[in-house]
């Protein structure tokens, strides 16, 4: 096997501490080691999340499972669900819920735009609401929209706040509590670092009210939070049988987080941003999304026309060995997504890919404004 730097959407590289634990020997799924291992995910998980929740635990799963999984306990038929879609996977969330018999509600923007909140609070008013639900970190676009500002406008309606922080959990502030957010969801492989296949949620007071009061059953076993819960909480009943790998893979990635410290992450996150912006931005490239609405860690990066977007992705992983992500939906060929995400979210990688960018442009005969190497050296100048 060739290792490969992954700097598209995800999945990113692991951490090799979070490597190393899937080596550990294999426990049952109910050995009071391993139901410990599951309280301290649940422990770091609330300070990652930043929340209180007791609910909050990590689905077996990817990201969509706990899309899945929230949707699932909180929609049922009938509900008004507005939903924020100004990318690929706000789509997803607004189809999942149609799925389940939602009164769908979408509140667009042009892909690559922010959500207007006052748009957002007009089809709140437009009747009785019971679900918000938004992406924070839009990975299809990389725009970032207002988390904060998007939940005090679905609070003001009384609608129950849901949030996709896929994408945002580990390398933006997500802040459960202060955000005012009543469920959220993430994935394991994006700025957590861990590998793929578990899926962290958090339900609110707010949420676990709605889901005790269903008027139909929940039409799930697998995704049924209050089954799951006798699993994650004191009852420690059988629910299904977990990946124990992965949760000492992603136990030891949580610990990784929380040694270094939320704010530093944050910030270095942001510094590899700002010096693959710069790079890019010296070889006569921009990003699709207002500056002030840009993720750091996942930039969608505007092509020229004429440029074969799917050669430049081969080049860089047949030559360089670096894997970043195209174009979804409307903006197939027009973009590609570079992401630096945990471990890659690093200055001296955002220099190391812009050094192979240019080579597999020139290469495809699209040499980059700019000297050569101004992309790099612009990288490393960069405040």
């Amino acid at each position: 096997m060739i290792e490969r730097l992954l700097l598209g959407p995800g999945p990113s590289n692991v951490p090799p501490e979070s490597l190393q634990a899937l080596l550990r020997p294999t426990l049952g799924h109910l050995d009071p080691d391993f139901l410990q291992v599951m309280n301290r995910i649940r422990e770091r998980l609330q300070l990652v999340f930043r929340t209180k929740n007791p609910h909050t635990l990590a689905v077996s799963g990817t990201g969509t499972a706990g899309m899945e999984m929230m949707l699932t306990n909180l929609v049922e038929r009938g509900d008004r669900v507005v939903v924020v879609v100004n990318g690929f996977f706000g789509g997803r969330g607004a189809e999942m819920a149609r799925r389940l018999g939602a009164e769908v509600v979408e509140v667009k923007a042009p892909w690559g735009q922010p959500i207007d909140p006052a748009a957002v609070e007009a089809a709140l008013a437009g009747g009785r609401t019971a679900l918000l639900y938004f992406v924070h970190a839009e990975t299809s676009t990389g725009v970032r929209n207002d988390a904060a500002a998007l939940a005090t406008v679905g609070r003001r309606h009384d609608a129950l706040v849901l949030m996709d922080c896929v994408t945002s959990l580990g390398g933006l502030p997500v802040d459960i509590d202060g955000f005012g957010v009543d469920a959220a969801f993430s994935g394991s492989q994006k700025c957590l670092g861990a590998p793929c296949g578990l899926a962290p949620i958090t339900f609110g007071a707010r949420a676990l009210a709605k889901i005790e009061a269903r008027k139909s059953p929940m039409p799930s076993i697998y995704f049924d939070l209050l089954w799951l819960e006798k699993y994650w909480g004191s009852e420690k009943s059988y629910h299904h049988t977990a990946p124990i790998q992965n949760f000492f893979a992603f136990e030891e990635a949580l610990r990784v987080i929380l040694d270094e410290g939320l704010d530093r992450r944050f910030e270095r996150h942001l510094a590899a941003h700002r010096a693959l912006l710069a790079g890019l931005q010296a070889m006569g490239f921009e990003l699709l999304p207002p500056a002030a609405n840009r993720l750091p860690m996942l930039n969608a990066v505007v092509l020229p026309a004429g440029l074969d977007e799917a050669a430049l992705r081969k080049r860089l992983l047949l030559h360089h060995g670096i894997e970043i992500g195209a174009g979804l939906g409307e903006l197939k060929g027009k973009i590609v997504r570079i992401g630096l995400m945990g471990r890659n979210a690093q200055r001296s990688t955002a220099a190391l890919f812009l050094g192979a960018f240019e080579e597999s442009l020139r290469a495809l005969g699209s040499a980059p404004a700019g000297a050569p190497g101004a992309g790099v050296a612009a990288a490393h100048a960069a405040a």
